[in-house]
């Protein structure tokens, strides 16, 4: 790790496994949330050391901060933290790990995917297989067959302060099936940074009630 990732992984870890060791709050830990996570749902006050993502879910805007990233074959895996002891872990644009949230996805395995290059210029449907661990109720091994097409823009979505009709869409289907999950499709939003297409908005549920949305969100004064 950098010395700056070490420093926000510190700031993030530590103080909140200490805060977990005591009956009540303590001040430094107080005093990091503060300042790592204002209590403004626009995001005002960020500390611009550090890069966020703007999360929606349950009628609630949470700003989580990037505590470090893990290499992977497949894409590196971002590792988020809330102010709330939550963790957000994204690859390529999609969730692969949610823990301390009502529902959790304790692990999540994807094969290897086409890049979402790929996916825009081929401009059809694609299936893929998802295998997850969701807690609660040690369910292990969950199998989701998904379908991910493009979609046109949508009327609705938690995306602000960038046009939609400037992003290229997919929707990606849960199948039915036997034993399986009923979930609403998840949507990603696509654009082209430095050459490469990549997830700039997101929408998944993680169950049939807690659903979530996400984009990088850059500090504001």
């Amino acid at each position: 790790m950098t010395p700056r990732i070490l420093f926000v992984v510190a700031l993030l870890l530590v103080p909140l496994w200490l805060a977990g060791c005591q009956s009540g709050p303590d001040p430094t830990v107080e005093m990091i949330r503060a300042a790592l996570f204002p209590s403004q749902p626009s995001g005002a006050g960020l500390d611009p050391r550090f890069s966020y993502l703007r999360v929606t879910g349950r009628q609630r805007v949470a700003f989580f901060a990037l505590g470090y990233v893990d290499p992977h074959p497949q894409g590196e895996i971002e590792v988020w933290y809330s102010a709330e002891r939550e963790t957000l872990r994204l690859q390529n644009g999609r969730v692969v790990g949610m823990s301390g949230a009502a529902t959790e996805w304790r692990q999540v395995r994807l094969p290897a995917l086409p890049s979402w290059s790929e996916l825009r210029d081929q401009n059809s449907a694609f299936g893929w297989t998802r295998v997850r661990d969701v807690m609660p109720g040690y369910r292990f091994n969950l199998r989701d067959e998904l379908q991910l097409r493009p979609m046109s823009v949508p009327a609705r979505s938690a995306l602000v302060d960038v046009d939609p009709a400037s992003l290229y869409w997919f929707e990606e289907t849960l199948l039915p099936g036997p034993g399986v999950d009923t979930l609403q499709p998840a949507r990603y939003a696509v654009q082209t940074v430095q050459g490469e297409a990549v997830v700039v908005y997101g929408e998944q549920c993680l169950s049939a009630d807690f659903c979530l949305t996400w984009q990088p969100w850059k500090p504001r004064p």
